[in-house]
C-alpha cells in the first residue's frame, strides 16, 4: 500500500486517475444506448479503425490522440452513410474494418519512432496522459455528454422502438448517424486508457451488466456509469500497486468480473 500512496502523490498518477474517471463517465453514459441499439460490433469497428487514425496521427504529427479522433469520426460517417439499414450494418463495418486495419498496418510500417508508441495505440498507456491530452479527453467527454443530453428523449424512443418512432415523425436515421459520431467520441476517449483492442470493456460491458439490474433508462445509465468508474479507477489503482501489470489488464478483468457476478446473481433472482 505504501507503493500506491507514493504514486498517488505524483502528477502522472493524478492525471491518470482523472483521465480514467472522465473516460468511465463518458462510456457509462453512452453504453446503454449501444446495448439497446445492438451496436457492439459498431463499437468494435470504430475502435479498431481509431487505431488506423492514431497510426496516421503518429506518423504525420506525432499525435496519436488527434489522429484517433479523426479516424473514428471518418469511420462513423462511413458506417452511417453505407450501413443505414440495420441488416447491412454488420457487413458494412466488416468491409470497412478489413480495409482500415490494412491501412493502419501500412501507416505503422512507415513509422520509425519508438515501438512503444505503436503498441500503446493498441493496448493503451494511461500513465502517459499529458495535461493537453487530459484537456482533450475532458472536451471529448463534455461534448459527448452534451450531445446525449440534447438528443436523449428522441434517441431513446428511436432506440427502443424505431418503427413507431419513425411513424411518429422522429428522424430515426439522422439520430442513428448522430449517435455514431457520439460513439466515435467515446471510443476515442476510451482508447487512451485500454487501447483500441480492449475498448469494449468500458463501452459495452458495464452497460450490459447494468441492464440486468434495472429496467428504467435512468437507473441503467447510473449503474452503467458506476460500474465503468469502478472498473477504470479500480483497475488503475491496482496497476499502481502492481506496477509490472498494465492498467488495461486490471480494467478489463474488473469489467468482466462485474458482468460475471451480475449474470450469476440475476440468474438466481429471475
Amino acid at each position: 500500500m505504501d507503493n500506491l500512496f507514493t504514486y498517488l502523490s505524483l502528477p502522472f498518477a493524478q492525471h491518470a486517475l482523472l483521465a480514467a474517471a472522465l473516460v468511465a463517465i463518458t462510456c457509462g453514459l453512452i453504453g446503454p444506448f449501444v446495448v439497446m441499439r445492438g451496436m457492439a460490433f459498431a463499437v468494435h469497428g470504430t475502435s479498431e479503425l481509431a487505431f488506423t487514425g492514431a497510426a496516421g496521427g503518429l506518423l504525420l504529427g506525432n499525435n496519436p490522440v488527434a489522429g484517433a479522433f479523426v479516424g473514428a469520426l471518418v469511420v462513423a460517417g462511413l458506417i452511417g452513410a453505407l450501413g443505414n439499414r440495420e441488416r447491412e450494418r454488420d457487413s458494412t463495418i466488416g468491409v470497412i474494418l478489413a480495409f482500415g486495419l490494412g491501412l493502419g498496418v501500412l501507416l505503422l510500417s512507415f513509422y520509425h519512432g519508438f515501438a512503444t508508441e505503436a503498441t500503446n495505440i493498441l493496448f493503451g498507456y494511461i500513465f502517459g496522459v499529458s495535461t493537453g491530452q487530459l484537456l482533450l479527453l475532458g472536451g471529448i467527454g463534455l461534448g459527448a455528454a452534451t450531445a446525449l443530453l440534447i438528443l436523449y428523449r428522441p434517441l431513446l424512443f428511436a432506440s427502443i422502438d424505431p418503427e413507431v418512432a419513425a411513424a411518429k415523425g422522429v428522424p430515426v436515421r439522422a439520430l442513428g448517424i448522430a449517435f455514431l459520431f457520439i460513439l466515435a467520441l467515446a471510443v476515442t476517449a476510451a482508447a487512451q486508457i485500454v487501447g483500441t483492442l480492449l475498448v469494449l470493456s468500458l463501452a459495452i460491458t458495464p452497460a450490459a451488466a447494468a441492464t440486468r439490474w434495472a429496467v428504467s433508462p435512468g437507473k441503467v445509465t447510473a449503474l452503467s456509469v458506476a460500474f465503468a468508474l469502478f472498473a477504470s479507477v479500480g483497475g488503475l489503482l491496482l496497476s499502481l500497486q502492481f506496477s509490472h501489470i498494465k492498467a488495461s489488464v486490471f480494467i478489463t478483468a474488473l469489467s468482466f468480473i462485474i458482468y460475471a457476478i451480475t449474470r450469476l446473481v440475476t440468474a438466481r433472482i429471475h
